[in-house]
């Protein structure tokens, strides 16, 4: 028993000392717990809503004071121009539209059928289905407030319209997020790996030894895995197109523009983390950390941005994959022009740069001291 104690305390004094492993066991658990625990809903709310209110009465109005009172939807956009809708949903400013034909009034008031419409965005089938059911239960109670005792139609007939997945299949929703999820982890895996294995071999010092500079050192790094990763994500893409019926609305140029930059910054984050971490275990584990979480829960891969506390949502917009899966999205099921998802694009580039920036400044620094 004394020999177990006197082991169990330098292996407590050696923790103590490891300030990673410290801040791991420690910290690590916690912060995640609050992270997710807040992250982590289902529930669907603060839909962005577009309205084309063609009536402009008081009934109109009361109608549309009902879906944006009822807490599920908030008002985004006022439509007064054709294909204004298919703008804002194409451009993620609005998931769904609500719009009241002319003569909207004068018919709920004469108990006459009028059918409103609600156009949803489907290329989340989840989203889309549970605000499907908002607007069916909306449109209903509001129907309930005209239709008399005798009525045997309500007066309100709700007209849904999935654009984009009408069937509202999963799996088109799915995929696109899944060959972010897996570019992401391979592509941060592979290159962190890469750079801590020269460490972990000695052949660090003898390419610190040679007349390659830091910046030659990580492009030469990328390159190959950049072009491993980029044909296996298009390899994916085709797999899912032949297996489950993935469309291609839009045009391959701009899915490999997206692509690359996803997987630019994807390795050069990388590349950061194996400047930070002296072993292969470690660098496994700052990888997985930093890139299968954030991804799957962050992205808005399966659960709705718009439905997390306001800080979360701050946080997600340092998730590259946030960006990358709008975009990707945009150009594979709605066949979105570049104006609709260049903000995304754009992003994507400011990471893969400021990425690239810091990995360069580290390996630099360590080139000094190394030398």
């Amino acid at each position: 028993m004394r020999k177990t104690l006197a082991v169990a305390t330098k292996e407590l004094r050696q923790i103590a000392r490891d300030r990673r492993t410290l801040l791991i066991l420690l910290f690590v658990p916690a912060m995640f717990l609050l992270l997710y625990g807040y992250a982590l809903n289902f529930d669907i709310r603060n839909v962005k809503l577009a309205v084309e209110d063609r009536d402009r009465s008081t009934d109109s109005r009361k109608l549309v004071s009902a879906f944006i009172n009822s807490g599920y939807f908030a008002l985004a956009a006022d439509v007064t121009e054709a294909g204004e809708i298919e703008r804002l949903i194409d451009r993620n400013q609005a998931r769904a539209a609500l719009v009241i034909p002319a003569g909207y009034g004068a018919d709920v008031l004469a108990h006459r059928p009028v059918q409103v419409q609600v156009v949803i965005d489907g290329d989340n089938a989840n989203t889309a289905t549970t605000v499907m059911g908002y607007a069916q239960a909306i449109v209903a109670e509001a129907a309930a407030g005209y239709a008399g005792q005798a009525a045997l139609k309500p007066p309100i007939v709700l007209e849904p319209r999935v654009w984009y997945n009408p069937q509202l299949r999963s799996t088109l929703f799915l995929v696109p997020g899944l060959i972010a999820y897996i570019a992401m982890i391979t592509a941060v895996i592979s290159t962190a790996l890469s750079v801590v294995r020269e460490k972990e071999r000695g052949t660090m010092e003898q390419v610190r030894m040679s007349p390659v500079s830091p910046v030659t050192y990580i492009l030469g790094k990328t390159i190959p895995y950049l072009v491993l990763s980029f044909v296996s994500a298009m390899l994916i893409i085709l797999v899912a197109m032949a297996l489950f019926d993935l469309p291609m609305r839009g045009t391959w140029i701009m899915l490999s523009v997206a692509i690359g930059l996803f997987l630019i910054g994807a390795q050069a984050q990388g590349l950061v983390i194996s400047t930070v971490a002296p072993t292969q275990q470690v660098a496994f584990q700052l990888a997985l950390l930093s890139s299968f979480l954030p991804t799957f829960i962050l992205s808005g891969f399966i659960f709705p941005i718009s439905s997390m506390p306001t800080v979360i949502q701050v946080i997600t917009h340092a998730i590259p994959a946030r960006y990358f899966i709008v975009a990707l999205r945009a150009i594979v099921l709605k066949g979105a022009s570049l104006a609709s998802f260049w903000t995304d694009l754009l992003a994507l580039a400011i990471f893969a740069a400021v990425m690239l920036t810091l990995a360069s400044a580290r390996l630099a620094r360590e080139w000094r001291v190394g030398g």
